[in-house]
């Protein structure tokens, strides 16, 4: 369906906009994309841009927001995975390529009350949001529906936005979080993308982008027989083949293991941010849940604390996980296994804010403005296709 680009295979990925970013997003995502970004840079051509757009799907400081767009930019030049003096990876601010909108609200047309339905990130946000009348906001919801007539809508907000909204606490759950993964298919058909490394919690969203481009390819099949997106994104087993992500890392909160390490979490005790002082850093790791277990082993079920702290071990370390259980596994002193995550986290956390310390900010605005300039000549072609296709421009 798709057509034969001239352009090398593009890989795009996202950086977050707002707050600072946490360890859990350096090796997570940060070391990953660095490690990727090395090792095809020569076969692949690489996207990287900052959704800031997405960032208020969810309530922030708007004040901090642009602050914080540039800063998280520098924390990946930092990581190595951006190189200010190459043009193998491109970095840009959704905002500034107007594009990513128009085609946003192009897709909405294409996307089926359904599938935004089902999507499990949307009802895990709005769960975190806080109002004792969500209740009745939800019965509104209800009553017009079935005013309607619309049998299958009333049907899910019964069936299923009932037992998760029945949750939140603020009805100030916004449309933008219900509506964003179709910006994120945007983001990604804009730059006819093959591979976008993702979370195991993105998936839905990969699968939605993917329906989109085939739906609008077959429709629009009378226009451009060799499809209306030229590139539709790989299936998710050959994005895990490609990123090396089949194996996940998911690093979780110091104080809750149960749960991912996130900056939003209400306990600072949790997370450890790459802006931490090292020896603050330290004094949380060493503060760190664990079990009464007993003895150090790795099962995320039974010890996700202890196997937590191998991970991160290992990951800093830069070392194959199953080498540093083995040093491990059988020792009783849960003090040691901690002393030494915190040495790790704290050494770590020196070298890296030395090299964002270096960071020429000056280059860096250079290089995101001009980066921009291309994303939006390659973006205004994409959706000059689609509005061709759909109508909103003379065919070719």
């Amino acid at each position: 369906m798709a057509n034969q680009p001239t352009h090398k295979p593009r890989v795009l990925t996202g950086l977050r906009a707002n707050s600072n970013l946490t360890i859990a997003n350096y090796l997570g995502a940060m070391l990953p994309m660095a490690n990727l970004a090395q090792s095809h840079k020569k076969t692949h051509d690489f996207f990287m841009f900052v959704p800031d757009l997405h960032s208020f799907t969810t309530p922030i400081n708007h004040d901090e927001l642009h602050k914080n767009t540039i800063q998280n930019v520098a924390f990946y030049v930092a990581a190595g995975a951006i190189d200010l003096e190459s043009n193998a990876v491109r970095v840009y601010r959704q905002s500034y390529v107007s594009q990513h909108s128009e085609l946003a609200w192009i897709l909405d047309c294409f996307t089926y009350m359904g599938e935004l339905s089902r999507m499990t990130q949307f009802k895990d946000k709005a769960g975190l949001a806080r109002d004792a009348d969500s209740k009745e906001l939800l019965s509104g919801l209800l009553r017009r529906t079935r005013r309607l007539g619309d049998h299958f809508l009333a049907a899910f907000f019964e069936r299923d936005l009932k037992k998760t909204m029945e949750k939140l606490k603020n009805e100030s759950v916004s449309v933008g979080l219900f509506n964003y993964p179709v910006l994120m298919a945007a983001d990604i058909l804009l730059y006819n993308a093959t591979y976008i490394p993702l979370g195991d919690d993105q998936k839905q969203h990969l699968e939605l982008t993917r329906d989109l481009a085939l739906r609008i390819n077959e429709r629009f099949k009378n226009v451009f027989a060799e499809g209306v997106f030229a590139t539709v994104p790989a299936d998710w087993q050959s994005q895990l083949k490609f990123s090396g992500l089949d194996q996940g890392v998911r690093i979780r909160s110091l104080r809750n293991p149960a749960k991912k390490m996130s900056k939003s979490d209400e306990d600072p005790a949790g997370f450890v941010t790459l802006a931490d002082e090292p020896k603050t850093a330290a004094k949380k790791i060493m503060a760190a849940t664990t079990d009464s277990e007993g003895v150090i082993n790795f099962d995320w079920k039974r010890q996700p604390g202890v196997s937590n702290l191998l991970q991160i071990v290992a990951l800093l370390q830069k070392r194959p996980v199953q080498q540093v259980i083995a040093e491990w596994k059988g020792q009783t002193r849960y003090g040691d296994l901690k002393q030494a995550a915190a040495k790790e986290v704290g050494d770590f956390l020196k070298d890296f804010q030395t090299a964002l310390a270096g960071v020429d900010q000056v280059a860096l605005l250079a290089k995101i403005e001009a980066d921009e300039a291309v994303a939006r000549n390659l973006a205004a072609a994409q959706l000059l296709r689609v509005q061709q296709a759909v109508g909103l421009r003379p065919r070719p």
